[in-house]
């Protein structure tokens, strides 16, 4: 326990271990490459992904730009430490929307968007000590 200048008494928070942070940076990465991928394809209207972005999945290929940008916001936001949390929730939502369009095709790929879903919010989690403060998943005695 710490005491600050007023005299209240703080509990000191403890460092978070090396591990945890080189593996919450790791899983970060991961998920925030794929996005950074992603809305390259998207910005530089690849051939082989737009005519999928078309025909298989029947979005217009006017929004591919627009998606792209929204992707690669995403994942600024999400590399952000301070707006990390915010990044993670569009994220979520992002990969939820691509989850829909998977499953709505049914094209068994939807596992990859719930794949990266989960490891950006491991990451996260591993790396924000106010995320495991507010989702506490392991109770210490």
């Amino acid at each position: 326990m710490d005491k600050t200048q007023s005299g209240f008494t703080t509990i000191a928070e403890p460092q978070a271990s090396s591990w945890r942070i080189y593996a919450g940076w790791t899983l970060t990465i991961l998920p925030a490459l794929a996005l950074v991928l992603s809305a390259s394809l998207k910005l530089t209207h690849a051939a082989s992904f737009a005519d999928q972005w078309v025909n298989k999945f029947g979005f217009p290929d006017w929004e591919l730009a627009w998606v792209g940008l929204l992707e690669l916001t995403c994942a600024v936001l999400y590399l952000i430490p301070r707006t990390a949390v915010l990044g993670g929730v569009l994220i979520a939502a992002f990969f939820g929307g691509a989850v829909a369009a998977h499953v709505r095709t049914a094209d068994p790929g939807f596992v990859v968007p719930v794949l990266l879903c989960v490891l950006a919010w491991g990451g996260l989690y591993l790396r924000d000590s106010r995320l495991r403060e507010l989702v506490p998943l392991l109770r210490r005695p």
